[in-house]
């Protein structure tokens, strides 16, 4: 509303945000009544509203009558400026789609046929790496095979070429090693979906691990390079080739189990605990302690048979002083599977020695042997003691000189098999007396 056109409306209390059209009311009414007549008129402020929507309708007649040609004229203008602007926007948008167009020939449709030719190398070289891995694996297979056929020995005519055994167990690790690199990206990426790859597993593989370290470990098994009894229990010494191939076929036997041994993820040199090749060990010591043990308890109780029962645990404990020995001379070989150290201060161990000792928390093996057998020997002979008769009557009477057979039997065993002097009494190397006098003492402490 102009300015110089007056109006007792009060247009600002209701362009007031804050207007509240019941406030207003409200006022309204109490504006033209008294709150307390019963009851109110409303015709008054009825009126009153009524008379200002009117003078407001008027308002905008004559507004809209005074305004009508230059609202026409600016409705027209902006139609004309709004059919120019569509015709404008309609040839942009024309030459837009053209250029579309364009670039749809000769990118998108270019792309796409790209595309599908990298998807289709990708695939050839997937089917390429596969191709390859399977090649690998074949090859490896066939490699193994003629190695394990190498090996000779029992059911075969030819003769037994032990360093097969570490070659077929290189050849095992190269194909456990592929098979392990299965991540996306790997060589042996999606071999476990090629049939004639779990055929290989299966049949040659697997068996074939199974079959090598049982032969390794029946070697170390029959490890033996004592002469102290032959056949008809005399000593006989071996020849220098006999020792020499027992040693070669051992050595043989112990670094085809370190290979094969189970190698967790991220193992390194410092950690690695050859389990195959301790197993065996500790089985070959285990089952000398029990020989030892069965014929010694049996044989305390019937004397005249002790100094062979004596001679054959010296031959034992020589045998493991043999082992003992053979083990320092052996280095751990390279693995495929183990990571290197982060250092070259490495804890790691430096012979197979080490290892075992580790394991079995000693310091040496022939001590490990006599404590052992001393501490299982003494319940077995306070047994026999408990029980009374003529054995244990026997044991008592002769005690002394049981104990220098069994002190004699453990500086006998804990030398070099064949550290004997021409009249048979052994030529000491090292200090055994702690040993002797705890296996003396587990048989002369019960008797006492």
């Amino acid at each position: 509303m102009s300015d110089t056109e007056p109006s007792y409306i009060d247009y600002e209390a209701f362009l007031d945000p804050d207007f509240s059209a019941t406030s207003f009311a409200n006022t309204l009414v109490l504006a033209t009544n008294n709150p307390s007549d019963t009851p109110l008129d409303l015709s008054t402020p009825l009126s009153r509203v009524l008379f200002d929507v009117q003078e407001i309708d008027t308002h905008i007649d004559t507004l809209t009558t005074k305004s009508a040609l230059p609202l026409l004229e600016h409705t027209r203008e902006q139609s004309e400026a709004s059919q120019r602007m569509l015709y404008e926007v309609e040839g942009q948008v024309a030459s837009l789609a053209e250029s579309y167009k364009t670039l749809e020939k000769e990118v998108i449709e270019r792309y796409e046929i790209a595309e599908q030719v990298r998807l289709t190398a990708e695939r050839l070289c997937q089917t390429v790496r596969i191709g390859r891995a399977v090649a690998r694996c074949l090859m490896l297979g066939r490699q193994l095979e003629v190695r394990m056929s190498e090996l000779g020995g029992v059911g075969s005519a030819k003769k037994e070429d032990h360093r097969a055994m570490m070659r077929s167990a290189d050849t095992l690790l190269s194909l456990r090693q592929l098979f392990m690199a299965s991540r996306p990206g790997e060589e042996g990426e999606g071999l476990d979906r090629i049939n004639v790859v779990n055929s290989l597993k299966n049949e040659l593989v697997n068996p074939g691990e199974r079959s090598i370290s049982s032969r390794a470990q029946q070697v170390v098994k029959e490890f033996s390079m004592s002469s102290l009894l032959t056949s008809t229990g005399q000593s006989s010494a071996s020849t220098y080739a006999q020792i020499e191939d027992t040693k070669s076929r051992t050595t043989s036997a112990l670094i085809t189990l370190y290979l094969l041994s189970p190698t967790p993820g991220n193992s390194s040199h410092e950690n690695f605990q050859p389990g195959l090749l301790l197993n065996a060990l500790q089985e070959y010591l285990q089952t000398a302690l029990k020989s030892s043990l069965a014929s010694l308890a049996r044989s305390l109780g019937t004397l005249p048979t002790l100094d062979r029962t004596l001679l054959e645990i010296s031959a034992r404990c020589q045998n493991i002083v043999a082992l003992e020995n053979l083990l320092e001379s052996i280095k751990p070989p390279s693995h495929l599977l183990l990571q290197e150290g982060p250092s070259t201060d490495s804890k790691a161990p430096t012979n197979f020695l080490q290892s075992l000792l580790q394991a079995l928390d000693t310091s040496s093996l022939p001590s490990y042997f006599w404590r052992s057998l001393a501490s299982n020997l003494s319940p077995r002979v306070q047994e026999m003691m408990n029980r009374g008769g003529v054995s244990a009557r026997t044991l008592r009477s002769n005690k002394d000189k049981v104990r220098d057979l069994i002190r004699e039997c453990v500086n006998r065993g804990s030398q070099l098999p064949g550290a004997t002097t021409n009249k048979g009494k052994a030529v000491m190397a090292g200090n055994w007396e702690r040993e002797a006098a705890v296996m003396v003492g587990s048989v002369m402490g019960p008797v006492r």
